[in-house]
């Protein structure tokens, strides 16, 4: 029974299937072969293999390496067995060649081993490389062998594995047979490494800070919680990078920076996923204006230095990153995308801005203020149409805790998000330095976290002592590097560009 109709045979028959790889590798690892003759075939013994080229290295500089002889490994994709000779397709990292193995040259024993290998399995080969007759680019074996027994069944090679609940929950097969999503953790690699090289060509430090912490603050998120043995407390994932790094600011450290991992206890859709990768930095002696300029500059870099390219596809638009980002407020980003013109400027008590969401059929909580109705209005009818990349700055008081006030706009502070197709992209402030505002902006939060909001800043009273030793003028920015692989990728879902994303546990 031909493997490639795997997708139209019935469950016992790949039973089957599988069964007669396990037969396979068990001849294999046998003393003696058939005939009683001892031998020396099991796969699992070989330790090391000296590979010299990649599949795509060998494409690239085929005149140079034209009738050279050439070490590669990878797994076997596809195998065409006529008669004396056959052709296979062999796929590594880089991509995938044709191989020709032709009995008289890799020894009859050899070939008869051969022809017996699936589809999946992992091979070394060593040979030369040439050009078939059809132009193919290619390696004529010399000599094979078998490094690793492929016991599952690939999915069927033309169709790729379609089932995104299995290419999520088994990445491992997805990169096997979608040559495309490998690709993209490729790249997202390259983008980290991108943004890595721009910052630390600017001055830059990059840090690492804890991860488990009493207090879960930077950001207006939901943690998770765990427990110490060793000390009996309770801890809390970290949702933000953000408190940590500042109190470096404090400490004379004037540009630092992490990549990591932070955990929100929210939701999974195709822009969320509870764990997920973010870029936070912080510089001395400047402002959410610095920060608008470094975040633009290295965006534009990083998509340039890996795509080539600052204008790209997404979706059915094309994301320009080239052209300087636009600047709006966040009142004027309402007035001119939300109905009616309506103008916050002329809005300025809370009663007047809960009436206004009235109007509007607005849901809001009790304990909201006009700052918090500015933002509803702005999650409601801006977020959606900022298509092209856009700052949209000096966002409310109430929604920023953390934030330097705008010294002439009352009850607004100096911070951006930078929005790309409807989604934020990134994040900052002008970094909030008084120690005593502060305070009463993390007891405020305090007050509205007792009156059942579960998404507020945790009162991080170490962080404030920190303030007080004195925190130099501080800009700082967070990115989300798994949103940003997704604009630079073309990938419509955050799980499509997150190796292992977060997967509700099967029965």
């Amino acid at each position: 029974m031909a493997e490639q109709n795997n997708n139209n045979v019935k469950e016992p028959d790949i039973n089957q299937l599988m069964k007669v790889r396990r037969e396979k590798l068990a001849k294999l690892q046998a003393p003696v072969d058939e005939e009683g003759n001892p031998q020396n075939k099991d796969p699992y013994k070989v330790t090391t293999v000296d590979v010299t080229h990649h599949a795509q290295e060998i494409k690239d500089n085929f005149d140079e390496l034209n009738g050279q002889e050439v070490t590669i490994a990878g797994r076997l994709m596809s195998k065409r067995v006529m008669g004396k000779a056959s052709f296979s397709n062999l796929a590594d990292l880089s991509g995938n060649i044709q191989i020709y193995v032709a009995r008289d040259d890799v020894g009859v024993d050899v070939y008869k081993d051969y022809k017996k290998y699936d589809m999946g399995d992992l091979l070394s080969v060593t040979g030369k490389v040439f050009e078939t007759k059809t132009g193919e680019k290619s390696v004529h074996a010399t000599s094979i062998t078998l490094l690793a027994k492929c016991l599952q069944i690939l999915p069927e090679k033309y169709h790729g594995l379609k089932d995104t609940d299995v290419r999520y929950r088994q990445r491992y097969i997805d990169l096997i047979v979608n040559e495309d999503s490998k690709e993209v953790f490729v790249k997202r690699s390259r983008i980290i490494s991108s943004i890595r090289r721009f910052l630390d060509n600017e001055g830059f430090l990059e840090v690492e800070t804890p991860m488990l912490t009493a207090t879960a603050g930077g950001a207006a998120a939901r943690p998770f919680f765990t427990h110490h043995n060793a000390t009996d407390q309770e801890l809390k994932l970290r949702i933000s990078l953000e408190l940590y790094l500042k109190r470096l600011i404090v400490g004379g450290m004037e540009r630092v920076y992490e990549i990591g991992r932070v955990f929100r206890n929210e939701g999974v859709d195709t822009r969320h996923n509870p764990e997920f990768t973010l870029m936070e930095l912080y510089q001395a002696y400047t402002d959410y204006n610095g920060m608008m300029d470094l975040s633009e500059n290295l965006i534009r870099h990083v998509a340039k230095e890996v795509c080539g390219t600052a204008v790209l596809p997404y979706g059915d638009v094309e994301i320009d990153f080239e052209k300087p980002f636009e600047r709006i407020s966040m009142v004027d980003a309402i007035k001119k995308y939300g109905p009616d013109g309506v103008d916050f400027n002329t809005v300025t008590t809370d009663e007047d801005a809960k009436a206004l969401a009235d109007k509007y059929h607005l849901e809001y909580e009790d304990y909201h203020k006009r700052g918090d109705i500015i933002n509803i209005f702005f999650e409601e009818y801006v977020e959606e149409k900022l298509i092209q990349p856009t700052f949209v700055l000096d966002h409310p008081i109430e929604i920023s805790p953390l934030t330097k006030k705008k010294p002439d706009l009352e009850g607004h502070v100096e911070r951006f998000e930078l929005f790309v197709y409807g989604r934020e992209l990134a994040n900052a402030y002008t970094e909030l330095n008084d120690p005593i505002d502060q305070l009463e902006r993390f007891e405020a939060q305090a007050e509205k976290a007792a009156a059942g909001d579960q998404e507020t800043e945790d009162f991080d009273r170490d962080f404030v002592t920190a303030l007080e030793y004195g925190m130099p003028p501080t800009g700082g920015i967070g990115i989300g590097i798994d949103r940003l692989v997704m604009f630079l990728t073309n990938a419509q879902a955050i799980s499509d560009v997150i190796l292992f994303p977060t997967k509700k546990a099967k029965d």
